[in-house]
Formats: structure tokens, sequence, C-alpha cells
């Protein structure tokens, strides 16, 4: 009987979806998720920017503390802020498909279980974080930067708490595309770490000390201002978070996504970490260091276009497998996908076309500026690919292939990507321009294999099995329930 109550919601919600019924235009539908995609470039722009100005206000203080915040930040994305960034990425599963479903009080139960989750993952992070002087000095670092490095990362810890807060709670509200209140609070937080920082740095004289702790109080003071808007404001008085024990049950549920999800988005992260540390065993290391960091940032900072782009995504496919919509999705991926090839070849053109011009915008050395104006014609191309990438890991994160991102990243980036790099870089003596062609190899590889797996994806049958998990679980949740009521009624009995 309640199989058949849950059908005819289901049938309601699909017909009701405005995000994107059967037959919704396609020009409708970019306008829908252009709405979603511009202002989640900004909002991940503006979270991302707080380490960014604080490294900046370090440098102020002199080399040395520019380099140990400079090491300290690099060593923390990718062991504590881009693992929690990675395993947030479950909840859009979760929260995406189940807001789809109208399963709307169940919102609040996954995102404390997020919550929870990553704080409990933060705390091994720290300890690892108190060491990182003694692992950097293991490693070869000079000692002096080392340390440094390690006050810088120690000072950072309570930003790590406070980004795992904000990443779940940034994901219940992009499950329900409320954009609009993270965009005004991340960029309201920007506009105050810069004073707040300065003022720590400089003024009270905390030195690197205070840059570090500016990013935490601005990290935890995003986190108050969406915690009141959720408190508060009627566009979440269905969904509102509230501490509930039925958060603990959906660990198990959430970790086998979250898992997978962190490595699906590490894995890809840590290839490009690993190019600069082989880049420090050819005999002119510097040079090929420093242009290959001038690479991976100018391709990350552009890289936030079609994360928004994917971000979309995701919560369109996941809010209509929910909602059982399988022609909307399809509608979703496709326009999706168009975003994604306009952005590349718009972005590829403009940089292409700054060739000359872009190794100025990090050095006045020639010997820099010439060796990124070779460079900048592969980097053209490594943004469309990397465009289509951000789009179709939005899909699957959408759809709870968190598993098979992790796979296609880890065969196309370490059993592909790495080994070719270093056979161009080291054998054929290609150098940067090697280990450039073969991490490209293995993102156009990535690309494609997604590609294959959303064109020939079944999408009717995922969003059955969307429905059939969200309601599978709330029959366990209820059968459960009867039984605990069941042995409460026994006890009284037996008293």
């Amino acid at each position: 009987m309640e199989d058949e109550e849950q059908v005819p919601m289901l049938v309601k919600r699909e017909k009701n979806d405005e995000s994107g019924a059967e037959g919704g235009s396609f020009v409708g539908e970019v306008k829908k998720m252009s709405v979603i995609a511009v202002p989640m470039v900004v909002v991940t722009v503006s979270q991302f920017l707080p380490q960014v100005v604080s490294t900046m206000m370090a440098g102020h203080l002199g080399e040395l503390s520019l380099s140990g915040a400079a090491i300290a930040t690099s060593f923390a994305d990718v062991t504590g802020f881009c693992l929690l960034l990675g395993m947030a990425g479950a909840l859009e599963t979760l929260c995406g498909q189940t807001y789809g479903a109208e399963e709307y009080h169940k919102l609040g139960d996954y995102t404390w279980c997020a919550i929870i989750s990553l704080t409990l993952v933060c705390v091994p992070i720290s300890l690892l974080w108190t060491y990182m002087d003694r692992l950097l000095i293991l490693f070869g670092q000079d000692p002096l930067i080392s340390q440094v490095a390690g006050q810088y990362s120690t000072c950072l810890i309570p930003a790590l708490f406070g980004y795992a807060v904000l990443q779940s709670l940034v994901r219940f509200f992009q499950s329900q595309k409320l954009i609009l209140p993270m965009l005004i609070t991340s960029c309201s937080v920007l506009c105050l770490h810069i004073p707040l920082c300065w003022i720590l740095v400089f003024k009270l004289e905390l030195g690197i000390s205070g840059a570090a702790f500016s990013i935490g109080a601005s990290y935890w003071l995003n986190v108050v201002f969406l915690g009141l808007y959720m408190n508060y404001s009627s566009a979440c008085e269905k969904t509102r978070i509230k501490f509930s024990k039925e958060a603990f049950r959906h660990i198990r549920e959430f970790i086998s996504l979250a898992i997978p999800s962190a490595l699906m988005l590490c894995l890809e992260y840590a290839s490009f970490e690993l190019l600069v540390f082989l880049s420090g065993f050819f005999p002119n290391a510097k040079l090929e260091a420093s242009v290959l960091s001038i690479c991976i940032t100018t391709t990350t900072s552009i890289f936030y276009i079609p994360y928004g782009i994917g971000a979309a995504a995701s919560t369109q496919v996941s809010n209509r497998l929910g909602a059982g919509n399988a022609e909307a999705v399809k509608l979703a991926i496709r326009v999706a996908l168009v975003l994604g090839v306009a952005e590349a070849v718009v972005g590829s053109t403009i940089l292409f076309c700054s060739r000359n011009v872009l190794g100025y915008a990090y050095s006045n050395e020639k010997e820099v500026v010439d060796y990124v104006t070779e460079m900048v014609p592969l980097l053209s191309f490594s943004i469309g690919v990397d465009s289509l990438v951000a789009v179709l890991s939005g899909v699957a994160r959408g759809s709870g292939w968190q598993d098979i991102g992790a796979y296609v990243n880890l065969g196309a980036y370490y059993v592909v990507g790495i080994p070719l790099a270093a056979l161009l870089g080291f054998v054929f003596k290609l150098r940067g321009k090697g280990l450039w062609i073969g991490i490209m190899t293995g993102t156009t590889l990535q690309a494609v294999f997604f590609l294959v797996i959303t064109i020939f994806t079944n999408w009717q049958k995922q969003a059955e099995k969307a429905k059939e998990r969200i309601f599978r679980e709330k029959e366990t949740l209820i059968n459960h329930s009867v039984a605990e009521f069941y042995l409460d009624e026994q006890k009284v009995l037996i008293c």
C-alpha cells in the first residue's frame, strides 16, 4: 500500500518539476542552468580567495614567510581541504536526489551526517598538520622554511574544521538551488577577510599566525551567516537542519559515496602537484618548476568557470533523477555540454591570443616569459578538455557515480598520464613540455571515458535506481521505528 502511495507522488513531482519537464525547451534550460552556474563560479572563487589573500599578506612579511606560507598552503590543500571538498561531493548525490523526490526532511539528516563525518576526518588531519615541519624536513626541505610552514599549518587547523562545516552547508543549499544566499555570504565574507587579515598580521603583529587565523575566522563567519539564513528563512522551512539520531544511520551510506568522491578529486589534484615535483629533477629545475607552476595556476584559475557549470549540471541531474524525470536529465546534460564547449572555445581562444604577454603577469625574466609562450598552445588545449571534464564530473556526482569516477581518474592519470609524462619528459628530453603533454593525455582520456559512460547510460534505469534507493531507505527507517515502538510496548507490559 505504501508503494502505491509513493508512485503518484513521484509522478506529480515529475509533472510539476520546474527544473525541466519532458517538453522543456533547450533555450529555457540554458537560462535555468546559467542561473545556477554563474553565481556558483563566484561562490567557489570567493571561498578560495581567503587562502590567496592570506598568502599575499604573508608575502609582505618577507621571503621566508612567503615560502613557508606557500608550502604550508600547498600541503594543506592536498592533505586536507581537497579531501574535505571531495568528500562533501557525496551530498550532491544524496541531497540532490532526495530533494528531487520531495523527501525534504532527509536533507537535514544527510547534512548533519556529513558534518559529523567530515569533522571526525579533520581530527587525524589536524594531528598530521601539527607535525608538518618535521615531515618537510624529512623530505629535504629547508629547516627554517619548514619551521615557518609548520607554524602556519598549525594555525590553519581552525580553518580546517570550519571548511568541513561550510562545504556541507554549501551542498545543502546547492541541492535546493538556493544560490543567492551563498553568493551574498561568500562575497561579504571575502570583503571582510581582507581588512581582518591585515589587522591580524600587521596591526596586532601576529605575523603569519594572524594570516592563518584569518582564514579560519572567515570560514566560520561564512558558516554562521549560512546557518542563520537556514534557521530563519522560510525558503528552508521544509528542509531545515535539525539534529536527529537519524543522521547517524546515514553515515555508512554517506561514507560509501564520500570516499570514492574524495578519491575522484584528490587523484586528479595530486597528479598536477606531482608534475611540479618531477620538474625538480630536470637540469634547469628552477625554470621548469616555475613555468609548470604558472601553467597549473593559470589552468586552475580558469577551471572555476566550467566548475560552476558542472555544479549546475550536478544539481539539475540529481534533482531530476530523484523526481524520476529521465528526459529532463538528458536535456540538462546536453545543455551543460554545450555550455562547457562554448566556455572551452572562448577560454582557449583568449588564452592563445594572449600567449605573448601571459608570462609577464608572473615574471619579468625573458627566459620564463618565452617558455610560457611556448607552453600556451598546450595550455589552450588543456583548458578545452578541462571544461568537458568539469561538466562531466558534475554529471557523475549528481548521478552517484563517484566510484566509477575514482577508477577512471586512477587509470587516466596514474596508469597512462603520469608514466607517459615521465617518459616524454626524461627519456625523450621534452622536459616541461613532455610532462604537460603526458598529463594532458590523461585528462583527455578522462574526458573520453566520462563522455562514453554518459552517452551510453540508460537514464530511465538511473532514475528508477534513485527512486529505489530513496524509498528503500524510507521503508527501512519506518520499519526501524515500528520495531522500536514494539520493543517499548513490550517493556511496558513486562513492567
